[in-house]
């Protein structure tokens, strides 16, 4: 009987202990959550939105590209001759990269417009002229034969990669060198030699894959290639509602195009907004006012079906030929249609275990756009000093390239003892009590610069583009 008493009573005092050894963890195990709400804001984030014509100075300030399309013609007025500077010039080049904004390129061998003219230099030519010159609706101009082996084997794709493609300052590249305006077709219909079959077209392609490794390439429809080396597209009739649902049922179903001799496969590629961009630029079948008032929701539809990053040259900004646009058009667009990126963390808990000296801080970060970014850009949280000053830095292990559209992702990181300490509340008897050393920040940082370059979609204090967290 004494041995029974005995065994509760250890069993008691051993619950009393256990109890009293768990509250004296909870005690010193503090957990802070902290949940943020979205904003109602326009923000011009970095390789998203409209990119205006880069040889119009005034235009694109507000804007975090510019767009920038180059003919055969001005590129190599002489064989082997190359006038970069001069296109450099022309569209500002030196003063966009010092802005820290970003270039989207087209190389075009065929330009329609009011004039006869040729858009590849006369020395190539002599050398190839046995394409067409045309008179249609599209304009007047002159369509280069794509099957001749000499055209194919001057192509200056290699050149320009040697130039623009060291680096990530030409961002997106949408494959031009065939076809009217570089949109891979021709008015066959109007005695145009039609474009040669698949096979001969891959070597307009291939040269790309190389000269811009650091870009993302993009073709206007999706062929075989686009699904073979994961690039994305490009619709240059954005807001026309028959063409743009007509390409997003090539996107989605595949098909036929008819523009070659022998009709080129189409591939279904549903979710290719998910690893690589959507642009294009508005069209000209109406005016711009009209695609923003009357026609504003069917094109604010169509952008988003598309799952579109960037819009440009034509797009609602002022142009070297067309008048300048209001702003709150731009706020309209911005607004409603929260297109490309938008990142943000919707949770932060702190988990600080004074009982081992740890300190955990988990996020929640969420994309409220209608794409992801393209590019590994690295989430960090940062250690703000009172006087601003970065005091550390962790890199998350979040990649915000494969947060889609309406999804989140978390991730989990561990304070050093010093940081942790300086993030902690100083004790009560301290003349800064309840006030922690340092500040907790977040942010999307741009690899080139070091520095957060990001808006986020939370409100929240920040400082320039780091957001407080606590």
């Amino acid at each position: 009987m004494v041995d029974k008493r005995r065994a509760t009573a250890f069993c008691v005092l051993f619950m009393i202990l256990a109890a009293a050894a768990i509250i004296a963890v909870i005690r010193r195990v503090r957990v802070k959550t902290h949940s943020y709400d979205t904003v109602d804001a326009v923000f011009r984030n970095p390789m998203m939105g409209f990119a205006p014509n880069a040889d119009y100075f005034d235009s694109v300030w507000d804007n975090t590209m510019v767009y920038m399309d180059v003919t055969w013609r001005e590129l190599e007025p002489e064989e082997g001759v190359f006038d970069f500077a001069g296109i450099e010039e022309e569209n500002f080049l030196d003063t966009w990269r010092t802005a820290g904004k970003k270039v989207v390129f087209r190389f075009v061998c065929d330009e329609p417009s009011d004039e006869e003219h040729i858009d590849i230099p006369d020395w190539l030519y002599e050398k190839t002229g046995d394409g067409t010159f045309y008179d249609t609706a599209y304009g007047r101009g002159y369509s280069p034969d794509y099957s001749s082996r000499t055209f194919i084997e001057y192509q200056a794709v290699k050149a320009l990669g040697e130039r623009y493609g060291v680096d990530s300052f030409f961002c997106f590249i949408e494959l031009g060198s065939v076809g009217h305006w570089g949109e891979w077709h021709v008015k066959y219909d109007d005695g145009i030699k039609r474009l040669p079959p698949e096979e001969l077209l891959r070597e307009y392609v291939e040269p790309y894959l190389t000269a811009f490794p650091n870009a993302k390439l993009l073709m206007r429809r999706p062929f075989p290639y686009v699904s073979e080396y994961g690039m994305g597209v490009y619709n240059d009739m954005t807001g026309h509602s028959g063409d743009t649902q007509r390409w997003l049922s090539w996107i989605s179903e595949g098909g036929t195009y008819s523009g070659p001799e022998t009709p080129m496969e189409l591939i279904a590629v549903p979710e290719v907004w998910k690893s690589a961009p959507v642009g294009g630029e508005f069209t000209s079948a109406y005016p711009m006012s009209e695609l923003l008032t009357d026609r504003l929701d069917e094109t604010l539809g169509l952008l988003a079906d598309s799952h579109m990053t960037f819009i440009g040259p034509m797009c609602p900004i002022a142009n070297k030929d067309e008048k300048a646009y209001p702003g709150e058009v731009q706020a309209v667009l911005g607004g409603v249609y929260r297109w490309g990126y938008r990142y943000g963390v919707s949770r932060c808990k702190i988990i600080d275990n004074r009982f081992n000296g740890s300190m955990v801080v988990k996020l929640t970060v969420n994309n409220h756009g209608t794409a992801p970014m393209y590019f590994d850009w690295p989430l960090c949280v940062y250690l703000i000093g009172s006087d601003g000053s970065v005091v550390s830095r962790y890199e998350t292990d979040i990649r915000l390239t494969e947060i889609y559209a309406g999804e989140s992702a978390q991730c989990r990181l561990t304070l050093t003892d010093d940081d942790r300490r300086r993030l902690a509340e100083m004790p009560a008897e301290s003349k800064n009590a309840g006030k922690s050393e340092v500040a907790l920040a977040v942010g999307i940082e741009n690899p080139d610069t070091g520095l957060p370059e990001v808006k986020l979609d939370m409100d929240v204090e920040s400082w320039g583009d780091y957001f407080f967290l606590n």
